[in-house]
């Protein structure tokens, strides 16, 4: 029997690759989300159009589509949301998988590598702290109600069109323009990075597997290249041989720019390893077949295709700027 699977999202970073993952296991795949992504659907999915905050409307975009064997949550963020999506789901599908992330592990980290045993704890990270809230809120449903939940933990994945870095596009423009480009830390700290297809063979691996039901994975790669080697491997792709790193402490980017501090206090500032022994047990055929290199170059060529992605945030140039201006007085 065919798997019906839904995907609340579906054309996100993450999401649009295992929506193409399960369509070629051969999967019924339907997308809930505003209809508003750049990520166009592949043929043969079902789109759905619905705000996915509002219940009356996911009710009425539901109505008439049946049941679902799995229903892949990758919009919600908060207790609220995840409530919004059980009050139309549970009771209706056999598998909700919640995507939380990695970034919900202890910071900063007693032991590497992480396990799904590692205490949730993030003090730095509002995002990870309400992370963390919504799997209390299924794991207590689960005990309580038998919800049949799974939990998965990415880390930072990427595709040819999300640049894993602080600045994104502006980082590649400052490369090729000869300017500094500002590196948290001392740049050797290990850093797992996994591409989204990598992810989505894990991924689909969990979806209507009985055993998945009741538990949490972790999903990320093996591949943790240091920092330096992630901003070397995308100058390299960027056609920069000499490129200038300057370094910089993770806090005082975050006095520089408040709305970098979360995200590299309470995630990239630490070295991050994972143990994905829980999930490949399940998923045998989980491997990382795109190291960030081979990544690297097809993020440069996809945006080199596409001038319209190259998109420069001018603030934050300004405060690269400043930022090195600073460390070289002060070095």
């Amino acid at each position: 029997m065919t798997t019906r699977v839904l995907y609340i999202g579906g054309t996100g970073t993450i999401s649009a690759a295992c929506v193409r993952r399960s369509l070629a296991r051969g999967h019924d795949v339907t997308v809930l989300n505003r209809g508003s992504s750049r990520r166009p659907l592949p043929a043969g999915v079902r789109e759905l159009v619905a705000d996915v905050r509002d219940a009356a409307s996911l009710r009425d975009a539901l109505a008439g589509a049946g049941e679902f064997d799995v229903v892949a949550d990758f919009l919600s963020f908060t207790p609220e949301h995840v409530s919004t999506a059980l009050g139309q789901f549970e009771g209706r599908t056999g598998q909700y998988v919640f995507i939380s992330s990695a970034s919900a592990y202890e910071k900063p980290p007693r032991r590497l590598p992480v396990t799904e045993s590692t205490p949730l704890r993030n003090p730095f990270w509002g995002y990870s702290r309400d992370k963390i809230a919504c799997e209390d809120l299924l794991v207590a449903a689960h005990r309580d109600r038998a919800l049949p939940v799974t939990i998965v933990r990415p880390s930072h994945t990427y595709d040819e069109r999300m640049i894993p870095t602080m600045g994104g596009w502006t980082d590649i423009a400052r490369l090729r323009e000869g300017r500094p480009v500002v590196i948290h830390g001392d740049g050797t700290s290990l850093w797992t990075i996994t591409h989204s297809d990598d992810f989505a063979v894990a991924f689909t691996g969990l979806l209507a597997n009985p055993e998945a039901i009741g538990d949490a994975f972790t999903i990320t790669g093996s591949h943790a290249p240091t920092w330096n080697s992630i901003y070397g491997a995308l100058a390299d792709a960027a056609g920069v041989r000499s490129p200038e790193f300057v370094h910089v402490a993770s806090e005082t980017i975050a006095a520089f720019e408040p709305e970098l501090g979360p995200g590299l206090l309470g995630d990239k500032a630490h070295s991050m390893v994972f143990d994905n022994t829980k999930v490949t047990t399940l998923v045998p055929e989980f491997r990382t077949t795109i190291t960030f290199d081979e990544g690297a170059r097809r993020i440069v060529a996809h945006h080199d295709a596409h001038p319209e992605l190259q998109q420069v945030d001018e603030n934050l140039d300004a405060v690269f700027d400043r930022i090195a201006a600073h460390a070289r007085a002060a070095g």
